[in-house]
């Protein structure tokens, strides 16, 4: 799975929310010929960024070159259940990246255009964010 191997600060404040904002950065395609594109916002855990990965390469047969343009860096904490209130923020659970619309999360090269597309909509199936595929 994704984590930082070394961070700065151990746990994070949470933040506001900002669901009507799209995404500036990472919305163009740079590396590969098609791109996943996320539609809505959303937080992505490595979890579900490893079980896209595994669907493109599976479907492709592990042909062509992937690039996962999305690291987890943001710890999530989380405190045992039925715990009363007080005694602090929880341990660090897990890591999550959190997506705007308008970002790219994956892309790939080296395909035919059909094995390409349906590969990446396959990975888009695995995530908790709406997406479609893009071609450069």
């Amino acid at each position: 799975m994704l984590q930082p191997k070394k961070i700065k600060h151990r746990k994070w404040q949470k933040g506001r929310s900002r669901k009507r904002i799209t995404e500036t950065r990472g919305i163009e395609i740079n590396f590969g010929s098609f791109g996943l594109q996320a539609l809505s916002p959303a937080y992505i855990d490595s979890k579900q960024i490893e079980a896209a990965r595994k669907a493109i390469s599976h479907f492709t047969k592990r042909g062509g070159k992937v690039w996962i343009r999305i690291f987890p860096d943001k710890p999530i904490t989380q405190r045992p259940p039925e715990l009363t209130m007080g005694g602090g923020k929880g341990a660090v659970d897990h890591y999550v990246f959190p997506v705007k619309p308008g970002r790219i999360l994956f892309e790939v090269d080296g395909l035919s255009d059909e094995i390409s597309q349906e590969a990446l909509k396959k990975a888009g199936h695995k995530l908790s964010v709406k997406t479609r595929v893009v071609k450069k």
